[in-house]
Formats: structure tokens, sequence, C-alpha cells
């Protein structure tokens, strides 16, 4: 794996696409989202998995690198038969491998280290189960882990959960995700899909969650949400504006506190500043 940043580090916005539904990646790579999942997993059948393996392996040279740069590829979980599959299928693409390889059902981190082996690229691991959750801090610290994802609709599936509209029993859980991302040294993690497709209320509302949460990308499910996504996310003009100000200060005042709109500016406001205009 190259020591280089990578750049879904810092990316906000992560879409799925079919890995059997190629003819739709073009407008995936134009949607403007930051990184584009080709989904082996729950988004293709048992039974044409195989035929879309051939597929993406087919039309895997002709992608440019800077496409590569910005794709993953979500295999399919360690405990299922076409498992085994998709990693001969990654050894096949590691001559010119993915950004990212994303598995789902993440619960060792043997399995994560083993998919960063065959795929030579870094791994994004699920959290979708009890078991994923437990093993959390191992999972994060596993070696290849580029930053942790929550599959929260899955995760809810096998809890028996049944949340309401703002997810609030789920955030002792994001929580947890935002803890073990910092404590190992990850940038923050990537929060679940909203299924709603023609809510964007519901959509932004969502986002903001993710964000005030600790969460600084998301799983999108249709082009016409990444755009949402992108800006709620980001940092907005005041903020910037107010960032801009607080660093000229620091440059002014030096080391130390200082006085700054009727409020110290201390290390921790100074960090947030930085973060704002300079994202991980």
């Amino acid at each position: 794996m190259s020591s280089t940043p990578s750049p879904l580090a810092a990316a906000r916005s992560f879409l799925f696409v079919p890995a059997d539904r190629l003819d739709r990646l073009p407008k995936a790579l134009a949607s403007g989202a930051h990184a584009v999942i080709l989904d082996l997993e729950d988004a293709v059948a048992t039974a044409q998995k195989a035929d879309a393996r051939r597929s993406l392996l087919r039309e895997w040279p002709s992608l440019t690198g800077e496409q590569r740069a910005r794709m993953l590829l979500r295999i399919n979980a360690a405990a299922t038969d076409a498992h085994e599959d998709d990693h001969a299928l990654l050894r096949q693409l590691a001559p010119a491998p993915p950004a990212a390889v994303m598995l789902p059902k993440a619960e060792t981190a043997t399995a994560i280290e083993r998919v960063a082996r065959s795929a030579v690229a870094p791994v994004v691991p699920l959290i979708e189960s009890a078991q994923g959750l437990h093993a959390l801090e191992i999972l994060a610290r596993a070696r290849g882990v580029l930053r942790i994802a929550f599959g929260h609709l899955d995760f809810q599936a096998e809890l028996g959960m049944q949340c309401s509209e703002d997810e609030r029993e789920l955030d002792p859980v994001r929580l947890a995700l935002v803890l073990a991302s910092r404590r190992a040294g990850l940038p923050a993690p990537v929060d679940g899909v909203t299924v709603a497709l023609d809510d964007a209320a519901r959509l932004v509302a969502d986002t903001r969650r993710s964000r005030r949460c600790g969460f600084r990308a998301k799983l999108c499910i249709h082009p016409g949400q990444v755009a949402i996504v992108n800006e709620a996310l980001g940092p907005t003009a005041g903020e910037r504006e107010w960032a801009q100000r607080v660093l000229a200060a620091s440059r002014v005042h030096g080391t130390g506190a200082f006085r700054l709109d009727g409020t110290m500016v201390d290390a921790p406001v100074l960090q947030r500043a930085n973060a704002i205009l300079h994202p991980a």
C-alpha cells in the first residue's frame, strides 16, 4: 500500500453504484461525489455476483488512475460464500488497485488485514453488528484501516431496534465510532445512508446530525444526495470567516490564550479553526 495520504481520508460523500451496473459509473463520477463505491454486496443478487466480477475485471483497465483514486470496492462479508471469490478478484486488480476496499459486517482484525493484503489497498470496515461494535477498538487499530463507516440499518436490524426518526437511540453507537477513530488516529468516521430519496429535508437533518455527532462523511445511495451531503458536512461561509479571523489574530498575539470578540481563544479553539480551513 502507498504511504501517500489517501484523498478518501478527507472525503465527505461516498456514493454507492451497483457493481453489475457499470453503465452508471460515468454519472456517479460526474456527480460531485468525493468517492464512489462499486458495490458487490447488497446491490448485486447472488446469482449475478460472478458476472459482476467478470465485468468489473474486464472494464477496470479502462479506468484512469484519477478515477481509481476515488473508487472503493465493497466486497461481501467474511462469513459469506462470496467472500473468497472477492479475494480472488482483489488479487487480480492489485496491480492497479482501487483506492480502498469496504468490508461489510467487519468483526475481526484478521479479516480486515487479510483484505488489505489481497487488495494492496486500505480498508474501510463497516460496523454493522453487535460483535463489530464490541470489537470496535481492535478493528480501528487493525493494520490497513483507512477510516470506519457505520452501517446503521443492518445494525438496527440485527439488534431488533425500532429507532425513532431522529435515531437518538443510536447516539451512543455513533459516539463510540467517533471516539474509537480518534483514539486510533483515524479520520472521522463515515455515517450511514438516508433511504428517503425524495426528502431533501430528511437528508439535511440526517447529515447535520452526523456532523453534530462528530462524523465528517456520509454514505449516499443516489447522485441527487451528493451535493446536499457535501454542503452540510463542509464548513459554512461564516465558519470559514471566523476561522480566518482567529488564525490571523493568533499570528498577532503569538503563543498563549487571547481574547477575540468577547471570547477566549486558546489551543482547542485554534485547533478547531485549523480543522475548518485545513480538514484532515
